[in-house]
C-alpha cells in the first residue's frame, strides 16, 4: 500500500508517537519513582516485577518509534530523488532490517500489555476458571505473531500487502479480540461492585476501586479502543491504518504504565479488595448471647471505616 493517504498518515503517525511517547515518559518516571521511594527499604518480588516490566515497556515502544521516525527520513528526506519517489521507496524498502525490527517490537508490547492484562483480569476476579480461555488464546497469538513477524520480514514483502495482510489480520484480530474480551471482564465486575458498595458506603469511598478512572485504568479501555480502530483499519487496507497503528501501539505501552503506576500507588484491586468487601456485605449468623451488627445497622461513618480497615496493601 503506498498512497498519498498514506504519506500523509504516516507523517502524522511519526507526530502522534513523539506526543504519546512524551505521556509515557512521564508516566515511566511516576511509577519508578513510587517504587524506589527511600520508604521502601526492601524490595518485594513484585516491586522488581514491576521495574523490570516497565523499562521492557519504554525500550520496545521507543524501539518501534525510533525506527518509524528513521525510516520517515530515510524516505522523504535522505532517499527524496528515489525514482519513483516516496512511494516508490516505500514499496521497495517496506522490509528492511529495522522496519522488521520495529514489528517485532510491535508484536513483543502486545504480548507483555495482554500477558499483564490477562494478570490482572485474575487479580480482580480471584478466580482461575475466568482466565484458562483468554490464557490459551493467548499463548496461540504467539505463534501466530512469531508467524506475522516472518511472512512481514521476508525479503520483498510488505506489512500491508499480500500474505503479510491476511496472517497480520489473524493476527492482531486475535490479539485484540482478546484484549477486548478481557476489558469486557474486568469493567463487567468492577461495575458489578460498584452497584454492590456504593449505596453502602456512599459515592465518595466506592469511587477509590469503581470509579471511572477505576474502570478506564484497570481494564485498559484506551488499548482495547484503538485496537478496534487499528484493526478496521487495517482489515479494510485503508491508508490511514498506519495512523491508527500509532494509537494502538502506544495505547499498549501507556495502558499498562497507567495500571503498574495505579498499582505501586496502592490505590489498584487486589485479590484482597473483593473478597474483604464481600466479607463486609455478608450478615453473618448471629452468636448466641451475642449483640449482632449488620450492614443494614452500620451508619455510613463506621461501615467506611470498616470497608477500609479490610482492604490491606498486599504484593500482587
Amino acid at each position: 500500500m503506498s498512497d498519498g493517504l498514506f504519506q500523509n498518515s504516516y507523517y502524522i503517525c511519526i507526530n502522534v508517537n513523539d506526543i504519546l511517547y512524551g505521556v509515557e515518559l512521564v508516566l515511566y518516571y511516576l511509577s519508578m519513582r513510587q517504587l524506589l521511594k527511600p520508604a521502601r527499604d526492601q524490595r518485594t518480588r513484585s516491586d522488581k516485577f514491576f521495574m523490570f516490566f516497565s523499562t521492557a515497556l519504554l525500550l520496545l515502544t521507543t524501539v518501534n518509534i525510533a525506527t518509524e521516525a528513521v525510516f520517515g527520513e530515510e524516505m522523504w528526506i535522505v532517499n527524496a530523488n528515489f525514482p519513483g519517489g516516496a512511494d516508490a521507496y516505500l514499496g521497495a524498502n517496506a522490509s528492511v532490517w529495522y522496519q522488521t525490527m520495529g514489528t517485532t517490537s510491535f508484536v513483543a508490547l502486545n504480548l507483555l500489555a495482554d500477558g499483564l492484562m490477562l494478570y490482572r483480569c485474575f487479580v480482580i476476579w480471584n478466580d482461575i476458571r475466568i482466565v484458562v480461555i483468554p490464557f490459551i488464546v493467548w499463548l496461540a497469538t504467539w505463534a501466530l505473531g512469531i508467524i506475522e513477524l516472518y511472512a512481514s520480514g521476508a525479503p520483498g514483502a510488505d506489512f500491508f500487502v499480500g500474505k503479510a495482510v491476511q496472517l497480520g489480520l489473524a493476527y492482531y484480530s486475535m490479539s485484540i479480540g482478546l484484549n477486548i474480551l478481557l476489558t469486557a471482564l474486568i469493567c463487567f465486575r468492577i461495575v458489578r461492585y460498584a452497584h454492590r458498595i456504593q449505596p453502602c458506603l456512599g459515592s465518595t469511598i466506592a469511587r477509590t476501586y469503581t470509579g471511572a478512572a477505576s474502570i478506564i485504568i484497570e481494564s485498559a479501555l484506551p488499548y482495547a479502543l484503538a485496537g478496534i480502530a487499528y484493526i478496521v483499519a487495517y482489515g479494510m487496507n485503508s491508508g490511514i491504518s498506519i495512523l491508527m497503528g500509532a494509537f494502538y501501539s502506544n495505547f499498549a505501552c501507556i495502558s499498562p504504565q497507567l495500571i503498574i503506576l495505579r498499582v505501586t500507588s496502592g490505590r489498584a484491586w487486589t485479590r484482597e479488595t473483593a473478597i474483604e468487601s464481600e466479607m463486609v456485605f455478608t450478615d453473618p449468623p448471629a452468636p448466641v448471647g451475642r449483640t449482632t451488627y449488620t450492614t443494614d445497622t452500620l451508619n455510613n461513618s463506621s461501615k467506611s471505616e470498616l470497608f477500609l480497615s479490610t482492604i490491606t496493601k498486599v504484593e500482587v
